[in-house]
């Protein structure tokens, strides 16, 4: 009895595994590749995390592509994100679940300075992650589609 309680267990092991990594892939928390939405190529690897609050954030883990240099910062920001590194910069910020998407955050453009309301909703499975980033209403704004590393 014990030896086939074991082998039960072990067979519906990669059935937990499974579903823990699928369920995984329906959350924007991870390890993203963004991509320039004009030039379709990657652009930077952002890392969102859960915060302490339970609210998203993400930051700039690595620059891949900049016309400013290897190591571009901030010049158009303002506050004390102005002339700062681009890399390990918290670039979202606040954003919460909202039925099959995460938003009510912020994102910063660090090219521009500018700071957008976000949306972000997992697509393809997980595999990418749509975000928009707006001003008043979703609308007016425009969209990129990161891919999952």
């Amino acid at each position: 009895m014990r030896n086939k309680l074991l082998a039960l267990l072990l067979l519906a092991l990669p059935l937990v595994f499974a579903s823990t990594a699928a369920f995984a892939q329906n959350t924007p928390v991870g390890t993203w590749t963004t991509i320039d939405d004009k030039t379709k190529k990657p652009k930077s690897v952002v890392e969102i995390y859960e915060s302490s609050n339970g609210a998203l954030g993400g930051r700039v883990t690595e620059v891949l592509s900049s016309d400013r240099g290897p190591n571009p910062v901030c010049d158009k920001c303002s506050g004390d994100r102005k002339g700062k590194p681009v890399k390990g910069m918290v670039i979202l910020w606040g954003i919460k679940k909202v039925g099959d998407s995460w938003e009510g955050g912020q994102i910063l453009d660090p090219a521009t300075g500018k700071v957008y309301s976000v949306k972000v909703r997992p697509i393809d499975g997980g595999r990418k992650l749509e975000v928009r980033g707006f001003m008043g209403f979703s609308l007016l704004g425009r969209t990129q589609v990161w891919t999952r590393q």
